[in-house]
């Protein structure tokens, strides 16, 4: 007998126990019925791409992340490290024939071969939604529009929209004639938050060759304070009439104007110190914190990328979208205690009992007559003692226990025990999709 192998699973990858599989569910169900409301359509790509497809798309540093090998036709590929690089590829293939401009949602796992920490894996899921085929500014604004429908509608509680716009720091960049070592620079700056100012500065000095005094200029630009009204005009003192700065400005200016038609005052906020890290971004940037937990990083983040899809089409296709990191967000929700993570281990709220002596096909009709009212049900396996049926369905979280002996049955009744009351109620058997339906509104928090 050959011997056992140790179950365990590999650093930065995660199992997901029914517990928090349900919640994940549930946060991609509302996800996907947030992203409807606002008429985005679904669509996959692969988790595997040609290597040439996703190389070189967010950069030297996402680059080295990727999980690339040669398969068994011997072809240079790679696992997707994020939803958007091959959603430029998908539209470049299909746009022509679907139309622009195209708004479409994604859900599924992407890989990166990075450092672990809180909430940070190396296969995770993420949740995004883009608009591709225009430049508007109204599909910019869309994004914070949804971006907000959706975390009030995961009951979060407060957080924080940031914003910005890569035209802005680049016009800065080009006003300072340092506009040729932006990657390196924004790369620094995004790191901002992590690293601190300092060590910020000396990686600008190290990667991009830039001075002390440029450096800090740009940090100067990064941590201005004050009102959103006063970020935009020191931006515009600073980078002196530079075009590529006025156009983000002015951008932004609008794009807030329209996120106060919709989004409670305070919630939009502009840093300037956000640069996003990955290479295609070439307009506004968004990030998302929750309040109460800022130190886990943005939960949701994205940006307008208008050259990614020339990479594989001639036609213009820029696109705009913000990505929602799922796991990250059930690390934040397990640490503010969501209720969504109840400890229920059952996707059915109603069990029904197998009472020993009654007739297993009496068991299953009930459990029948509640799914087909629409009632999850599932049904207790084995006839066995009665304590230990309401064990197992307290434990995994049942809101009620349907059941009925031999006698209740002649007598054309059934039982209905609420699990948290610990109230039970005997109802005529004509009764019981009712009484169930009514205890189960009741019940929901």
């Amino acid at each position: 007998m050959p011997p056992l192998i140790e179950p365990r699973t590999l650093k930065g990858f995660r199992d997901y126990a029914p517990a928090l599989m349900i919640p994940r569910e549930r946060v991609l169900q509302t996800a996907r019925t947030v992203y409807r409301s606002f008429g985005f359509a679904p669509m996959d790509t692969p988790a595997l791409e040609y290597a040439e497809v996703l190389l070189g798309k967010g950069g030297e540093e996402s680059d080295k992340l990727v999980y690339r090998f040669r398969d068994h036709g011997d072809r240079d590929v790679a696992l997707r490290f994020d939803l958007t690089v091959p959603f430029a590829r998908f539209a470049a293939q299909y746009v022509p024939q679907l139309g622009t401009p195209f708004k479409r949602y994604a859900m599924g796992p992407v890989w990166r071969g990075e450092n672990t920490a809180a909430g940070r894996y190396r296969e995770f899921v993420q949740c995004d939604f883009d608009t591709i085929g225009t430049t508007s500014n109204a599909a910019d604004a869309e994004v914070v529009l949804v971006v907000n429908a959706l975390f009030e509608a995961l009951e979060l509680g407060d957080f924080t929209i940031r914003v910005n716009n890569r035209l802005v720091l680049n016009g800065l960049l080009e006003s300072l004639g340092v506009l040729d070592k932006s990657v390196p620079l924004l790369r620094a700056l995004d790191k901002l938050l992590k690293m601190g100012r300092d060590k910020v500065v000396e990686e600008m000095q190290r990667e991009a060759g830039v001075t002390a005094e440029q450096a800090a200029q740009v940090l100067t630009l990064a941590e201005t304070e004050g009102s959103n009204a006063d970020k935009l005009a020191r931006v515009e003192s600073l980078c002196g009439g530079n075009a590529k700065a006025a156009e983000g400005v002015a951008r932004l200016r609008e794009l807030l104007a329209v996120a106060a038609a919709g989004v409670p005052e305070g919630r939009v906020r502009l840093d300037l110190s956000i640069a996003r890290g990955l290479d295609y971004y070439t307009g506004t940037i968004y990030e998302t914190f929750l309040t109460k937990l800022p130190g886990i990083g943005s939960v949701c983040s994205g940006g307008r990328y208008d050259n990614l899809a020339g990479l594989y089409t001639k036609q213009v296709l820029p696109g705009v979208g913000a990505s929602l990191g799922v796991d990250r967000l059930l690390t934040a929700m397990e640490e503010l205690k969501h209720p969504w993570l109840a400890g229920v281990t059952t996707t059915a709220p109603v069990l029904v009992l197998q009472f020993p002596g009654a007739s297993l096909v009496d068991c299953v009709t009930l459990a029948t007559e509640l799914r087909r009212a629409g009632v999850g049900c599932e049904l207790y396996p084995d006839a066995v003692k009665l304590g230990k049926q309401f064990q197992y369905a307290e434990k995994r979280g049942h809101t009620l226990a349907v059941f009925a002996g031999p006698e209740e049955l002649a007598a054309g009744v059934v039982k209905v025990k609420n699990l948290a009351g610990r109230t039970e109620a005997t109802v005529p058997r004509g009764e019981l999709v009712a009484t169930v339906s009514a205890e189960l509104t009741r019940a929901k928090p």
